[in-house]
């Protein structure tokens, strides 16, 4: 027997809700929106990173030692700032055109180790008598504009070639003065320090006394109060260059300031900055640190070398870095170094020159940190 197994015909009385439908070509789709929002971020980020290297490579080309085609750019493997340790010279100059100035206020010698991932930086007090054998006596911040002028009017030097001069002169100066060998110098106006703190959005530090200067030739105007807060650019440059007060400009005066205690300072701030550098935020404001650098540094360093540092150090801890401030006697009108703590900075910056890297710090025993 065979059975029926069609489906009973429908009643036309039975009726169901109808589906509304889309017109053809109407039917949106998530994915493809998605898609394309992940598309345009991607394009978005590497136009800004092609930008970004774009504007590196440029402003790296503004600071390096130029390429003479002898090949003097090349930096061999085992000179690599990723294997070799470095040591070299930042000088902070005073170019204001109102002023005529070309001294060296920021004066400051830092060794570098790529194993240990350390750094020393040795601050030296701008009125020090550096009692060098067989160089003319000057105050250590006059040294700079010295071998400036000896190039230009001694070696008949023109161009780029005079300040070149007296950056690699000042370098083996401090070479001889710290029983190192130093590798290249940077140097750096007061315009870029302003600028380069300004593109990190400021910098927070603690100011160590009420600071009132007022200065109507170069237009200087130092106001700071005790106490830790955050600076922008004018005011961190006031912060590390105020000497003294002044009393006739309807103000009351503030408490001077020893060349210590600037250079102690001048430390803080580097600290500083070397935080900013390593927070999200100054990520986002690559292009004007590197455009505040490119505009006023210059250095004797090969561009290689350079990115070589980069690679190396950028997001360097700051508790891995040894600030040391170079103390004395002020006997009018020089800076007396404290042989014992020229010593010490000797000493540190050895040892981070070490190709193996500074000695591991031995805890005393019964210490609270032995304890713990």
């Amino acid at each position: 027997m065979i059975q029926d197994t069609s489906l009973p015909t429908r009643s036309k009385t039975r009726t169901s809700p109808s589906k509304k439908t889309k017109p053809p070509g109407k039917k949106f789709r998530w994915g493809r929106l998605v898609f394309l929002l992940l598309g345009a971020i991607i394009l978005i980020l590497v136009c800004y990173v092609a930008y970004l290297l774009v504007v590196g490579d440029k402003n790296l080309t503004k600071i390096a030692k130029p390429d003479d085609g002898k090949g003097s750019t090349t930096i061999a493997k085992e000179q690599r700032a990723q294997v070799k340790p470095i040591a070299l010279t930042l000088l902070g100059l005073d170019t204001r055109s109102e002023t005529g100035s070309m001294n060296t206020d920021v004066m400051m010698v830092a060794a570098f180790n790529p194993i240990t991932k350390t750094a020393t930086v040795v601050s030296i007090p701008r009125d020090s008598d550096l009692e060098l054998e067989g160089y003319k006596k000057h105050k250590a911040n006059g040294y700079y504009a010295a071998f400036y002028m000896s190039g230009r009017n001694k070696e008949k030097l023109e161009g780029d070639a005079i300040p070149a001069y007296a950056r690699v002169e000042t370098r083996d100066m401090l070479s001889k003065f710290f029983g190192i060998p130093i590798d290249y110098t940077a140097v750096i106006d007061f315009k870029g320090f302003v600028d380069v703190v300004d593109a990190l959005d400021g910098v927070t530090v603690t100011v160590d006394k009420d600071m009132r200067y007022v200065d109507s030739v170069d237009d200087t105007n130092i106001d700071l109060k005790k106490g830790e807060q955050k600076l922008d650019g004018e005011q961190a440059l006031g912060f590390v260059r105020y000497r003294k007060s002044n009393s006739n400009r309807g103000f009351k005066p503030t408490a001077a300031s020893s060349d210590f205690e600037r250079n102690e300072r001048q430390s803080q701030v580097l600290g500083a900055i070397v935080d900013r550098m390593k927070s999200f935020s100054s990520v986002t404001k690559v292009d004007s640190l590197l455009n505040a650098v490119g505009d006023n540094m210059r250095t004797d360093i090969p561009k290689k070398q350079i990115e070589n540092m980069i690679a190396t150090y950028f997001g360097i801890n700051r508790s891995d870095i040894r600030f040391i401030p170079l103390t004395g006697t002020w006997r009018s009108p020089y800076v007396y170094l404290d042989e014992d703590k020229l010593q010490e900075a000797k000493q540190a910056l050895a040892e981070d020159l070490n190709p193996k890297g500074r000695p591991i710090a031995v805890v005393p025993t019964g210490s609270p940190s032995a304890a713990e």
